[in-house]
């Protein structure tokens, strides 16, 4: 096992890899860190038999303790290696030793042998602008809500797959307000499964989780703490904290927060990505591809998806079918933007039809000023050879149009995902600025110089 040289020295004997299964002993290496700090483990992990498709093999769960304190959960979701990154904690220099534990009872009854490998641990020191949000991270406890399944959930379900920090400026001058959010693999409750591809672009469910605010120096301000409870609801938090880490459970079907926790799965997922401005919230899975991979998985095994697949029905159909867009656009004046969204159309070659991403269901439309991401779904086997065009719509929401004007700036990206479900290269893009009004609601942007 090594340590990144910038934040941790190197121990002498390097780990190809960790083997750990069920019914066998656990596994334990040592990590040297040069100095205190919040500590990260960069890994690959891949079991055996297992497929997050399959019932029966969705998952082998490891559990990883650091000097004998409980770090995080990994569930693994295929036999494929997939690159983690978690939360080890505050760490001291020195010497410390993962203990590597093979859970039987959360892995899938299917499941075999679990691998690890390329192991490194990175240290955020105090000095590093990173730290603050490194130290105030939150760690999730699994989901145990009755009628959702078993004991351990989000072994199976709704797993949490990724997660990442926003920084912001708060009222106070100097102060700042950090933002934690997390990539689940689908809700099982909440907006249906045709809502979530039209309206957000994906069947995962995303959601900020918890938010603190933090002053010059970087500490933690008294009672800022707050996090998403249930019914979207904002409230104080007042649980436990593990050292600086506030303790959260997943507790409802659509994955919002509890300060009380009590499920015995735990996940301290790496926060260290950063979601740029201009990127919707989508731009940690493209970043993160396998997550796509995991949602389709998820989807065909809870039999979510219309067979045979058929663009003119909502049903969500195959999702390698579905172009996946990103898009930027305002709407003025900006109180108006529950009244009115936008969709995308799509236009093939030798094809009459236009495929739209609402499928005609204003509801289904996006009516919101930030980057956001959609989809469209067509026809199965379509190639980015057959796409001939990509437009977008002003969609009125409601009994009567509000007159609103919609001003799109930017289509970011456009992707198929291939045959196992991960995203390929986009073909798409677009920048400029293109006024949409009740008097002129469509526009032709890609290509460019096309004819609406």
């Amino acid at each position: 096992m090594s340590s990144s040289p910038a934040d941790a020295a190197p121990h002498a004997g390097k780990v190809r890899g960790i083997h750990v299964q069920r019914g066998g002993p656990d596994r334990q290496v040592t990590f040297r860190t040069a100095r205190f700090g919040e500590a990260f483990l960069d890994l690959s992990v891949a079991a055996r038999k297992v497929s997050w498709g399959k019932p029966g093999h969705e998952s082998a769960v490891v559990s990883l303790f650091v000097d004998g304190h409980y770090a995080t959960d990994v569930v693994i979701t295929s036999n494929q290696p997939t690159t983690r990154e978690f939360a080890l904690g505050s760490l001291a220099a020195g010497v410390h030793r993962l203990r590597v534990h093979y859970s039987a009872p959360r892995s899938a009854r299917q499941a075999g042998a679990a691998t690890l490998r390329h192991l490194q641990v990175h240290t955020v020191s105090k000095k590093s602008p990173e730290y603050a949000a490194a130290r105030y991270a939150p760690v999730l406890y699994g989901r145990n809500v009755t009628g959702l399944g078993g004991r351990f959930q989000s072994a199976v379900t709704d797993t949490p797959l990724v997660a990442w920090h926003e920084i912001t400026p708060a009222a106070k001058r100097g102060h700042s307000i950090i933002e934690y959010s997390v990539v689940w693999s689908n809700e099982d409750g909440g907006t249906d499964t045709p809502g979530l591809m039209a309206r957000w672009g994906r069947t995962t469910d995303i959601e900020w989780v918890y938010r603190v605010e933090v002053n010059r120096a970087g500490h933690r301000v008294r009672a800022s703490g707050v996090y998403q409870a249930s019914g979207h609801q904002t409230l104080r938090f007042k649980g436990r904290y593990d050292g600086t880490h506030p303790l959260l459970e997943t507790c409802t079907s659509n994955n919002n927060m509890c300060d009380t926790v009590d499920d015995p799965m735990r996940f301290a997922l790496s926060t260290r990505d950063v979601r740029p401005v201009e990127q919707p919230r989508e731009y940690l899975m493209d970043t993160h591809p396998w997550t796509y991979q995991v949602m389709a998985q998820e989807m065909l095994r809870e039999h979510k998806i219309e067979t045979p697949s058929d663009p003119a029905t909502p049903a969500v159909g195959d999702q390698r079918s579905y172009l996946y867009v990103a898009f930027d656009h305002d709407t003025t004046p900006a109180a108006a933007q529950a009244g009115v969204g936008l969709a995308v159309d799509v236009r093939l070659a030798g094809d009459p039809t236009t495929y739209s991403s609402d499928h005609q269901v204003p509801e289904w439309s996006v009516n919101r000023d930030v980057p956001a991401a959609t989809t469209v779904e067509l026809p199965v086997g379509t190639t980015p050879a057959d796409v001939v065009s990509a437009s977008v719509r002003r969609v009125p929401i409601g009994l009567s149009d509000n007159g609103a004007t919609l001003t799109v700036t930017d289509i970011d990206r456009a992707f198929f995902l291939g045959p196992d479900y991960l995203p390929q290269a986009s073909f798409v893009s677009w920048h400029g600025s293109q006024q949409l009004t009740a008097a002129s609601p469509t526009a032709v942007l890609w290509p460019a110089g096309a004819v609406s």
